[in-house]
């Protein structure tokens, strides 16, 4: 068997350690934008903190109507330029002979030592030029006076030639210094010299690269995705929202200890970043009888923080009326990290809504966004769902709603779990959760609490029901046979209802046959607290049954909805990929991971292909085993970029553009198929990882190492590669000639157990490798993808100098996907 199109080893064998070819370990990625949203009609300037961002080319965003462009890029300020600002601030402080807090000594410039006290006047606290004449720099140290050294002589003035003039950088926030009060200088000595922080900027949100977004007037209003582009490839997603809504952005320094702002106008959307025991506050106008909807952004934005606990920004809201008084306060709404305040104004004046974290922590991408005025919010709805291609109507409550129904999408063939928002008016209300199945219907009929009053019902069947109050029960009866199985799955807590479900499965003496509180669906990526209920018996003896739900906490009320399942087993299997950018060269070849949620005892393999096959892109590896719950995959780029010609004279920069994947098993009589959704690994507080959804799957590649001439990999076998347990197999890559062939090196990614990489020789027309399974470790039986990695050693440096000695490794790129079976 011969896959092609495989790793581009000419190209980056030719160029050694090419530009595209990069150290092992690298690592492109965003981790916040700021502000994260923008006016419909509006251009703005947002800064964008990421690793690896120096050679940033382009900036994405999803949907249509808004266009970002990058301006500028902000590498981590160098030591000797933060000292340069310490010392301009030190210089306004002693000018204005305000209270700006400087720090001087000990402050945390993130790399090397905090400027040394060479110009320091025995007993006092700092050194600082007198002020200048008329006419003089304000941020220079005066000329006509030489500093003093820490032994009160005066110090001998170097010559002005070994002096390397020094400058700020060239940050947004440090522009016009003296022109800044004293407060906002305060700010930025806060937040550039870190001198009240425990750990520096961590690495992965250092570097900045400022962007300009122009968002159309008919710009569709909601949530976007923010991608950027560098030669190394696209970045991770970052959300960004498009309202109607005028956008106000923080102006430090704005906590309970500073004047008060001018109030701002409602409605509004608030925009700022907490920094360590940062508090924020914004005052606005507010009319009696107002119905104010305060809603919080912040973990939404950043779902997962990787080296924070709880793992997310948890913001904290709060009210305060014109005498400062706390008129409301919320932590969080329901289950969801993000608050939410109601509040009807009970009379005309200015009040003040204020942001903190709930620990007081704080850093750069502690990024919120507060929606503030008479938006419509939906609290509840009735019922969480319909019967595809029903056009059920849900009955709806909550704030600012001009109507008590909404029509739901229920058109056949999309996710069971839908989303929608809607818009009235000027307003577009909060993002509802429903679902949409194929099954029969009924709603629940009350009383049904005890074994006499239980609803009778035929399975299968979908019951819309609530908990209605606090205690609570709800049972219902149905006719089982003996060794039927029988499944119930309660849907509320993945539908944003409150409730906290507990089902128990008895037979007509009260038995218990089978019980669940909480059942952990992987696939739903930002749900930490699940509370859905899933159970599967299979039924011992002919008769009566009964499911009863009732909530764990044994609370209740009309927004404690739910839908539940009862019936026998439907197989079935949901799929994503990760990551949700595929970053390879033209030509070249790419890993990615197919991620299945098996349903109900679904056991098959999936088939995963191309939904649209005009890009160009080969799926290599396109199989999900039998029992497997994720297999890597490889993809290979076209050796031209899909749709676009390359011109004479005129260099062709490849655009990212959409995938889609699809996968496909073999479930009964029939075929199910079900769309691949993207989504990226984010870690949790240290240690807790999640599948986190994205809007789309996107190829990014390359001219840097593109292929002058395809590899091949030939097996010995037409199917997947069997190799014998004990025993070994050997594959070939065919490429090109090259005299560099030998310098390659192969290895096996995120092997198998019992599988390794034996010895990688060089032939006249590529490569031969040898794969060998352990007898007693290789499971006979396995099935999987291997993903063979390429790479090289070379020189770290010029040849003569002691860098040279210093190796390092680089990374040259995969081969196609080697399907493969451990065998006898």
């Amino acid at each position: 068997m011969r896959l092609s199109r495989g790793l581009s080893l000419i190209a980056v064998l030719v160029c050694a350690a090419g530009a595209h070819a990069a150290p092992t370990g690298s690592s492109l990625s965003v981790g916040y934008v700021y502000p994260a949203g923008g006016q419909q009609g509006a251009t703005i300037e947002v800064m964008v903190g990421g690793q690896n961002l120096r050679a940033v080319t382009n900036a994405y965003v999803s949907g249509e109507g808004v266009h970002a462009s990058v301006t500028q890029y902000l590498p981590v300020p160098r030591r000797e330029q933060l000292q340069e600002l310490q010392r301009q601030l030190l210089v306004l402080a002693r000018q204005r002979q305000g209270p700006l807090n400087v720090p001087r000594r000990g402050a945390n410039f993130r790399r090397g030592r905090p400027l040394a006290p060479a110009a320091r006047k025995a007993g006092t606290a700092a050194t600082v030029p007198a002020a200048k004449k008329p006419g003089a720099d304000a941020t220079t140290p005066a000329a006509d006076k030489p500093a003093a050294s820490a032994t009160g002589q005066a110090a001998t003035k170097p010559p002005a030639e070994a002096i390397a003039p020094v400058s700020l950088p060239d940050h947004p926030m440090l522009r016009g210094l003296d022109q800044m009060s004293d407060g906002e200088l305060q700010a930025v000595a806060e937040r550039f010299l870190k001198w009240r922080r425990a750990q520096p900027t961590p690495a992965a949100i250092a570097e900045t690269a400022v962007l300009t977004i122009t968002i159309d007037r008919d710009a569709p209003p909601g949530e976007r995705e923010l991608r950027l582009q560098t030669p190394a490839g696209l970045t991770n997603p970052l959300r960004f929202e498009v309202g109607a809504a005028p956008e106000i952005v923080e102006h430090e320094p704005n906590g309970p200890e500073t004047p008060a702002a001018a109030p701002v106008n409602l409605p509004a959307v608030l925009n700022g970043d907490i920094m360590p025991s940062d508090v924020d506050r914004f005052p606005f106008r507010a009319r009696r009888g107002q119905k104010l909807v305060i809603a919080a952004q912040a973990r939404r934005l950043m779902p997962y923080l990787a080296d924070a606990v709880p793992g997310w920004f948890q913001a904290v809201l709060a009210v305060y009326d014109a005498k400062g008084t706390e008129v409301a306060f919320d932590d969080d709404y329901r289950f969801d990290p993000d608050p939410v305040i109601f509040y009807e104004v009970p009379q005309d004046g200015v009040y003040t809504v204020e942001i903190r974290d709930a620990i007081y922590r704080g850093r750069e991408d502690f990024i919120y966004r507060i929606t503030v005025g008479e938006q419509p919010f939906i609290t509840r709805m009735f019922p969480l769902g319909s019967r595809a291609g029903a056009g059920m109507a849900s009955s709806i409550a909550g704030w600012n709603l001009p109507r008590q129904q909404v029509q739901l999408g229920v058109q056949p063939g999309a996710n069971i779990i839908r989303h929608a928002a809607w818009r009235w008016n000027a307003g577009l209300s909060n993002q509802v959760t429903y679902a949409v199945d194929a099954l029969p219907e009924a709603n629940e009929i009350e009383p049904n609490d005890t074994v006499g009053h239980a609803q009778r019902i035929t399975l299968p069947v979908i019951i819309n029901g609530r908990i209605g109050k606090p205690g609570d029960v709800d049972k219902l009866r149905f006719e089982g046979r003996a060794g039927d199985e029988a499944v119930a799955e309660v849907y509320a807590r993945r539908l944003d209802s409150p409730l906290d479900s507990l089902l128990r499965l008895t037979d007509a003496s009260g038995r218990m046959v089978a019980w669940n509180d909480d059942y952990d669906d992987k696939a739903m990526g930002l749900l930490t607290d699940q509370a859905d209920s899933y159970l599967s018996a299979r039924l011992p003896h002919q008769g009566v049954y009964y499911v009863q739900l009732s909530d764990a906490q044994r609370h209740g009320g009309d927004e404690y909805a739910y839908r539940l399942r009862i019936g026998p087993p439907r197989p079935d299997f949901a799929l994503c990929a990760t990551p949700s950018a595929i970053n390879v060269p033209l030509g070249g070849v790419a890993p990615l991971r197919v991620h299945a949620f098996r349903r109900d005892g679904f056991d098959g393999d999936i088939e995963v292909g191309l939904k649209d096959a005009r890009t160009g892109v080969v799926l290599s590896g396109g199989r999900i085993p039998r029992g497997r719950d994720s297999v890597q995959m490889t993809l290979a780029a076209p050796p031209e970029p899909p749709g676009q010609r390359r011109r004479p004279g005129r260099p062709v920069i490849p655009r990212p553009f959409v995938l889609q994947l699809e996968g496909r098993a073999r479930i009964g009589a029939g075929t199910v198929s079900h769309p691949v959704a993207p989504a990226d690994q984010m870690m949790q507080a240290f240690a807790y990882w999640h599948l986190v959804p994205a809007q789309q799957l996107v190829v990014a590649s390359s001219r840097s190492g593109a292929a002058t001439g395809a590899a091949e990999l030939e097996l010995p076998d037409p199917g997947p590669l069997r190799i014998p347990a004990g025993g070994t197999v050997r594959v070939r890559v065919k490429t090109p000639p090259s005299p560099m062939l030998a310098s390659v090196q192969l290895e096996l990614s995120e092997p198998p157990k019992g599988v390794t990489l034996g010895e990688v020789t060089a032939a006249p027309d590529g490569l031969a490798f040898v794969l060998k399974a352990d007898s007693k470790a290789a499971q006979v039986g396995y099935a999987d993808n291997l993903i063979v990695s390429a790479f090289a050693e070379i020189e770290g440096g010029p040849p003569g100098t002691k860098a040279a000695a210093q190796r390092r490794r680089v990374a040259l790129g995969v081969l196609p996907a080697i399907p493969f079976e451990i065998v006898r």
